[in-house]
């Protein structure tokens, strides 16, 4: 008896030290390359292609304008920012209606519809660039923000569905009844009763959707030539341009998704939590 007792505990401390352990190991393998760009980015030019590296940035900000003043980088920031705002915006027009309906209505297919939605994503890009290009050059969507911006759309309205399919079905049905008994259409209903309850996960969606076009780099690398993102922009030059150039622009594309979801973290947290009432 007493050796079972002893073998409990020293079985949790076990436990407890190899959950630590992944932890930590986790948090190094996120936060160290993060470590090392901030350092080398508030670092002057000459100090980022010196060897060893220092472990305290100088807080010199000539990497960073160096950037700013390289040719064709602020315009491509500016691409980045309004595809990016325009996908954000196209993905929760259509996918939140979308969303509304697969937890409102019954119909045929409707699980295979969401299984489709989800396959959307499995199916490779690179097999549509041909395809897409040849389109858009005949549509005259080539080298336009809008045209990449409709392609990252495509790219994000299946998780912007699935989201609001589950932030929609986290709200019961009865709080639209009763909406109804009182007056109200099925849309003042929508927007009076149930929009307020689900626009921080709406809010959150939304910026899921923001940081899914300001990553992406290959649809943006085949479908424009002269208004690219940033990030296609920087992988065109990515076999000339400087070192301190390259930790400019990785800082300069990480930190706006950080800041992002650091802001609606809280809104995260609420989606979390209506989706699984």
């Amino acid at each position: 008896m007493t050796a079972v007792t002893t073998q409990a505990p020293d079985t949790r401390r076990a436990g407890r030290t190899v959950y630590a352990a992944a932890v930590v190991l986790l948090c190094a393998w996120v936060l160290v390359p993060l470590y090392f760009l901030f350092i080398n980015t508030l670092s002057s030019p000459d100090t980022v292609n010196s060897f060893p590296k220092p472990f305290v940035p100088e807080f010199d900000t000539g990497s960073l304008a160096f950037f700013a003043g390289f040719a064709g980088m602020l315009s491509a920031l500016k691409n980045s920012i309004l595809v990016a705002g325009m996908t954000m915006v196209m993905s929760i027009l259509i996918g939140a209606p979308a969303g509304y309906a697969l937890s409102r209505f019954d119909f045929r297919g409707k699980e295979v519809f969401r299984l489709l939605i989800l396959l959307t994503r499995a199916f490779p890009l690179p097999l549509l660039a041909l395809p897409l290009a040849v389109m858009f050059i005949r549509t005259g969507l080539d080298d336009t923000v809008f045209g990449l911006a409709l392609v990252h759309t495509t790219l994000a309205v299946p998780f912007a569905v699935l989201i609001t399919f589950s932030l929609f079905s986290g709200i019961p049905m009865e709080l639209e009844e009763a909406a109804w008994t009182l007056g109200c259409t099925r849309l003042t209903a929508f927007t009076k009763v149930v929009l307020p309850l689900i626009l921080p996960g709406i809010t959150a969606s939304a910026i899921f959707a923001f940081v899914i076009s300001w990553n992406e780099v290959f649809a943006a690398a085949v479908l424009t030539i002269e208004n690219r993102t940033l990030t296609a922009f920087l992988l065109q030059n990515l076999d000339t341009s400087p070192l301190h150039l390259k930790f400019a622009g990785g800082f300069i594309l990480v930190v706006p998704a950080l800041i992002f979801i650091f802001a609606v973290r809280k809104y995260l947290f609420a989606m979390w939590g209506i989706a699984n009432r």
